[in-house]
């Protein structure tokens, strides 16, 4: 366990340096959500009745969580194809700290922009429930985990020449996104997407975080999002742990 310790840190530390000497990067990764947040975000709270931020603020950061962890996967398919990674196979590394550094520099960037997007959200009549936001950034951290480790997944998968992993990212990243209610409600969409979206995961995911962050600690919700997540969470650290003892 103390090697692992040991091992986890030290990717972490060579994953999260670079973000910090390149601080603009995470700065550029934030136009999105903050124009999606100003701009859509005050169109919205204007064509409902209630405010919707309660509503739309949970939407944004499992936008976020989309195409930041699921995209995450770039970052190691540069070292696929660079040849960095190999070297670092070679070494006395745990593979599965390889994988859980990785994760955790990931985890770190999305709750440090979701901190923010929820400070910001707060003077545009955002609520705060402390226990429900809390959860919320919690459920939003294991699904983070699934998916960052899916990327790393289909990164693995695509090298030596990484088309598949563009191809296939950009193709899941869109209907995930649409198909799961975070910009409009799903319920006014026709009744073949709504099929759909019941087979979606993020979909329950982002009722529950709705719930949560609306301090509905009760709701039925908040049990199928976390089945949802612990599902992808397991998924994803199964499949990329398994594919990194075997080898890249």
């Amino acid at each position: 366990m103390t090697t692992f310790l040991r091992d986890t840190r030290t990717v972490f530390i060579r994953e999260f340096t670079p973000s910090l000497r390149e601080p603009l990067g995470l700065v550029f990764s934030m136009v999105q959500p903050l124009l999606f947040l100003f701009l859509f975000g005050s169109l919205l709270d204007g064509a409902m009745r209630n405010s919707s931020w309660q509503w739309f603020v949970p939407g944004i950061l499992i936008m976020m969580c989309l195409s930041g962890p699921l995209l995450a996967g770039y970052t190691l398919l540069v070292e696929l194809l660079g040849g960095s990674m190999e070297r670092m196979l070679v070494t006395p590394l745990n593979r599965s700290a390889m994988l859980v550094g990785r994760t955790m520099k990931e985890m770190v960037v999305l709750l440090c922009q979701a901190l923010l997007i929820i400070a910001l959200a707060l003077p545009l009549g955002f609520r705060l429930h402390p226990a429900g936001v809390l959860g919320g950034l919690a459920l939003l951290t294991v699904f983070g985990v699934g998916l960052g480790s899916l990327s790393y997944v289909l990164a693995i998968k695509s090298a030596p020449s990484g088309t598949l992993f563009y191809v296939i990212s950009q193709a899941v990243l869109f209907p995930l996104l649409l198909l799961s209610g975070v910009l409009l409600p799903i319920e006014s969409a026709p009744r073949w997407m709504r099929v759909i979206a019941a087979f979606n995961p993020v979909s329950y995911i982002v009722d529950a975080q709705r719930a949560l962050f609306s301090g509905h600690l009760a709701d039925i919700s908040i049990l199928y999002g976390t089945a949802a997540s612990l599902a992808t969470a397991a998924t994803g650290l199964y499949l990329c742990n398994r594919a990194l003892r075997r080898g890249v």
